[in-house]
C-alpha cells in the first residue's frame, strides 16, 4: 500500500462524500428573490436568449461553465476502469480549474465506448457550456472524438491529456534545450510511448521547429518503423526508416529522451549511451520510466523533468488546462488552435526564466529557486501562471482568427486576472495609477537586508511605485540581491553609519526632541544605532517621504520609534492602525487592531475619523458601524454602551458629512437587510464598511479569526495618525504586502505634502 492509500480515501470520503459541490451565485432569501430567481421572474431572460442566443453568456453562466468528460478508458496509469472510477479524477479536475483560474466546471462520465456514441453524446449536452475538457479517454478513439468534436461545436474542445502534456513539456523542452546549448532543429529526440500524449507531444514539438526525421517513436512492439504495417496515421506520421528496432538502439547518441510510457523501462546503460548533457523527461505515473535517482546517479549532467512533485522539474498539466481555457473563455474562441498551443508554450517557458517571488518559495518550503537543470518549468501554485498564459492564449486566438471577442486592451484583461489571484490587487490598482503620475516618494526600509525586501524594492522600482532606500549593510545587501539574481540599480542603500556628518545631525535633533522625555545625548547616539529610529529620522528630517518597517520584529518595536520620533499628527490625539479585509463579496475596514488597548470615547471617535479616512484613500465612501454587545440603546446606562454612544456623537461633530451609527452588534453590522427590518431609524443609508471596535482586545481577536476561518485577503496594518507616513507590515509579510503596504504609504506620503 501507498502512504496516500488511507489519507486519500479519508480525504475523498469525510466529512462530505466528493470533491466538489454547487454554490449559487445570487441570493435567495425572500420570496422577491425567489420570484426573480425563478418563475414568473426568469421568463424574461429566456426570451431575450430565444431572440438573441448570445446572450446566453450575458444572463448564464455558459461563458464560464466548461465540461470536464470522460469515459474512463485510459484513467491516469490506472487504464480502462470505466466511468464511475474515473469520477473522482474528474472531480478533482475541476477542483483545479476553480482553485487557478476561477472557472466552473460539470464533471460528466460517459457510458459510452465507441467515437459515434462519445461525439453524439458531447454534441447533445454542449449547449450548457462554454468549453469541453476531454480526458482520459483512450487512443486512438481520443484523436477521433477530438478532431470531430472541434469540427461540429463552436465552443473550445481540448484534450487535456494530450496538448496539456504537450504544452508543459514543450515549454520545459525549450529551456532545457537552451541550457544544454542546442538548437530544437538539430536536437535528436526518442519517445517511449506512442499513445494520445505523445503523438501530442511530437506534433507540438514540430509546430515549435523539431524536425520529424530528428524524431524515433516507440510503443509496445519497439520503434515504429515506416515498414511496419498497419500503422494508424497518427504513428505513420513518425515512424522512421533508420535501422533501429528497441528503446535502447534508438537512444544511442540521441539528445533527448520523453517518457510517457511505464515504469522502468530505461536503464542507467541507456541513458549513458545517450548524448553529453542529456534531456530526460520520464513522465510515467506514478513511478517513471527510470527512476529519479538512477537517472541522476548515472547521468550527473542531465536536466531530468518527471510527472511527480517530489522530484524537480514536475510537468504536471494543471499549468496548461485552467489557464488555456480561461484565455479562450474570455475572448469567447470557437476553438483552440495551434497557434493558441504554441503561444502557452512559450508563455510557460519565458515565466521560468523570470525571478520566482517569494509567494511561491514560500508554497515550496525553500529558500531559492532560479532558471536552471532543476527550474525549467513554473511551478503549479506560481499565480502569475494566470497572468502570463491566459492572455498569450487571448491574443493568439484573435490572431488566428477565432475570437468571436477579441480583447481590446491586453494591459487591463491582465490587471482584471491578477485580481482574480489576489484581490487586494483590485484595491490598490488605483492607488499605483496615483504614485506612479506624481514624483517618486522616496520610502526608507529599515529591514534592508531581508530577501522579501529586496525583491519588493526591485518591484517598487520596476513598477515606478516609489524610490526605495534601503537600511542596512551594502556588502550584506549586494551579496543577497545577487545570489538571488536582484538588480540593486537605481535603488539607495544606507549603511546607518555611526559618525557621519549626516548621523550626527540626527543625534542632535533627536536628542533635542527627547531631552526632557529623559533621553541623554549618548542614548540618542545609541538609539539611532536601531534602524527604526533611524529611518524615522530620516521621514523627520525630510531625508525620506515615509517608511515601511517590521518584516522581522514585534508590532510595537517600529510603531514605538515612529511614535517617540514624529508623535501623533496635528489635529491627532492618538494614532491607530486600520486592516481592509477583502473578502469574495464585500471590503470591509477594521480599526483599532492594533494600537489603543483601552479608547476613552474621544479616542474611540479619533480612531473612526482615521479609519474612515484610509477608506476614502482607497476611493470609498465610508459608512462606520460602531461595534458593541448592545443594539441601539439596549443595555441601557451602561458605561461602556455610553463610551461608544458618546463617541458616534462626537464623530457627528468633527464630521457631520459621515455616515456613522451605533452602537450595534456585530452580526447587525453585517447583515444589511436584519438592521434595515429591524432598525429602520439607522441613518446609514447602505451596508457599513468600517467597523469600529471597543477595545483593542476585542478588534485584535476578530481580526486574526477572520484571517484563519474564511476565505479573505488582508492589506495592513496601516497606521493613521502619526506625524508622517509610517507603515508596519506584519512579520514575515509576502513581498505582495510589502509592495502594497508601500504603495499605500507613498500615497500618504504625497497627501501629506499636498496638504502643506
Amino acid at each position: 500500500m501507498s502512504e496516500f492509500d488511507e489519507p486519500s480515501l479519508t480525504y475523498h470520503s469525510e466529512p462530505r462524500p466528493g470533491k466538489i459541490e454547487v454554490v449559487a451565485t445570487k441570493r435567495l432569501r425572500t420570496q422577491r428573490d425567489l420570484a426573480l430567481a425563478y418563475t414568473p421572474g426568469v421568463a424574461e431572460p429566456c426570451l431575450r436568449i430565444h431572440k438573441n442566443p448570445e446572450d446566453v453568456y450575458k444572463y448564464t453562466a455558459k461563458g464560464n461553465l466548461v465540461a470536464v468528460i470522460t469515459n474512463g478508458t485510459a484513467v491516469l496509469g490506472l487504464g480502462d476502469i470505466g466511468p464511475m472510477a474515473g469520477k473522482p479524477v474528474m472531480e478533482g479536475k475541476a477542483n483545479l480549474f476553480k482553485k487557478f483560474a476561477d472557472i466552473d466546471v460539470f464533471d460528466i462520465e460517459l457510458d459510452a465506448r465507441t467515437a459515434d456514441e462519445m461525439v453524439a453524446a458531447v454534441k447533445a449536452i454542449a449547449p450548457t457550456f462554454g468549453g469541453i475538457n476531454l480526458e482520459d479517454i483512450k487512443a486512438p478513439e481520443c484523436f477521433e472524438v477530438e478532431r470531430r468534436l472541434q469540427a461540429e461545436l463552436d465552443i473550445p474542445v481540448f484534450h487535456d491529456d494530450q496538448h496539456g502534456t504537450a504544452i508543459i513539456s514543450a515549454a520545459a523542452l525549450i529551456n532545457a534545450i537552451e541550457l544544454s546549448g542546442r538548437k530544437i532543429e538539430q536536437t535528436t529526440i526518442v519517445f517511449s510511448g506512442a499513445g494520445a500524449a505523445a503523438i501530442a507531444c511530437a506534433n507540438l514539438y514540430v509546430q515549435l521547429g523539431a524536425l520529424r526525421e530528428n524524431i524515433v517513436m516507440c510503443d509496445s512492439r519497439g520503434v515504429i518503423r515506416a515498414d511496419r504495417p498497419g500503422l494508424d496515421p497518427s504513428k505513420l506520421a513518425y515512424a522512421t526508416a533508420r535501422e533501429l528496432s528497441d528503446l535502447a538502439q534508438a537512444l544511442v547518441g540521441a539528445d533527448c529522451f520523453v517518457g510517457l510510457s511505464v515504469a522502468n523501462v530505461v536503464s542507467a546503460e541507456m541513458i549513458k549511451a545517450m548524448a553529453p548533457k542529456p534531456i530526460l523527461f520520464a513522465m510515467a505515473n506514478p513511478d517513471p520510466e527510470i527512476p529519479y535517482e538512477v537517472a541522476r546517479a548515472a547521468r550527473p549532467d542531465a536536466i531530468i523533468a518527471t510527472g511527480r512533485s517530489d522530484f524537480p522539474n514536475q510537468v504536471n498539466n494543471v499549468l496548461g488546462f485552467p489557464f488555456v481555457f480561461r484565455g479562450a473563455l474570455d475572448c469567447r474562441a470557437r476553438k483552440i488552435t495551434e497557434e493558441m498551443k504554441v503561444a502557452a508554450t512559450r508563455a510557460l517557458a519565458e515565466l521560468a526564466r523570470q525571478d520566482v517571488p517569494d509567494e511561491v518559495l514560500r508554497a515550496y518550503n525553500v529558500n531559492r529557486m532560479t532558471f536552471g537543470p532543476e527550474y525549467i518549468i513554473p511551478k503549479p501554485f506560481d499565480a502569475r501562471v494566470l497572468l502570463w498564459v491566459a492572455p498569450a492564449v487571448a491574443r493568439a486566438a484573435e490572431e488566428s482568427g477565432v475570437a468571436r471577442h477579441p480583447i481590446a486592451d491586453l494591459v487591463a484583461y491582465r490587471e482584471r486576472l491578477h485580481t482574480l489571484v489576489e484581490r487586494a490587487r483590485g484595491l490598490i490598482a488605483p492607488l499605483n495609477q496615483r504614485v506612479r503620475q506624481a514624483p517618486r516618494q522616496r520610502i526608507v526600509f529599515p529591514d534592508g537586508p531581508s530577501l522579501q525586501i529586496l525583491r519588493a524594492a526591485q518591484i517598487l522600482r520596476d513598477e515606478r511605485l516609489c524610490a526605495p532606500v534601503l537600511l542596512g549593510p551594502a556588502a550584506t545587501i549586494a551579496e543577497r540581491a545577487a545570489e538571488a539574481h536582484i538588480s540593486l540599480e537605481g535603488i539607495e542603500i544606507d549603511e546607518c553609519l555611526p559618525y557621519t556628518p549626516a548621523t550626527e545631525r540626527m543625534v542632535e535633533a533627536l536628542w533635542k526632541a527627547r531631552q526632557r522625555k529623559g533621553m541623554t545625548f549618548q542614548a540618542a547616539r545609541a538609539a539611532l544605532r536601531n534602524r527604526p529610529y533611524y529611518a524615522a529620522m530620516m521621514v523627520k528630517l525630510g531625508l525620506a517621504d515615509g517608511m515601511v518597517g517590521g518584516l522581522d520584529k514585534p508590532y510595537q518595536d517600529t510603531v514605538r520609534p515612529a511614535l517617540e520620533v514624529l508623535g501623533v499628527a496635528p489635529g491627532h490625539r492618538s494614532a491607530s492602525g486600520t486592516y481592509a479585509m477583502l473578502f469574495k463579496d464585500k471590503l470591509l475596514f477594521l480599526g483599532d487592531c492594533t494600537v489603543n488597548i483601552a479608547p476613552d470615547a474621544a479616542t474611540l471617535a479619533e480612531i473612526a475619523l482615521n479609519t474612515a479616512s484610509v477608506a476614502e484613500t482607497f476611493g470609498q465612501v465610508p459608512r462606520i458601524a460602531m461595534l458593541s454587545y448592545s443594539d441601539f440603546g439596549q443595555s441601557r446606562h451602561e458605561p461602556e454602551v455610553e463610551r461608544i454612544q458618546a463617541a458616534v456623537e462626537i464623530v457627528r461633530q468633527r464630521r457631520p458629512e459621515l455616515e456613522i451609527d451605533g452602537e450595534m452588534q456585530a452580526d447587525t453590522a453585517v447583515q444589511w437587510e436584519k438592521m434595515r427590518q429591524n432598525y429602520p431609524f439607522t441613518t446609514l443609508t447602505a451596508p457599513p464598511n468600517v467597523l469600529i471596535f471597543p477595545h483593542l482586545t476585542a478588534a485584535n481577536i476578530s481580526y486574526k479569526l477572520l484571517m484563519q476561518l474564511t476565505d479573505v485577503e488582508v492589506l495592513g496594518p496601516m497606521l493613521t495618525g502619526i506625524d508622517g507616513a509610517i507603515s508596519v507590515i506584519p512579520v514575515g509579510a509576502s513581498v505582495n504586502e510589502i509592495v502594497n503596504t508601500a504603495t499605500y504609504t507613498a500615497i500618504q506620503a504625497l497627501g501629506r505634502k499636498a496638504r502643506g
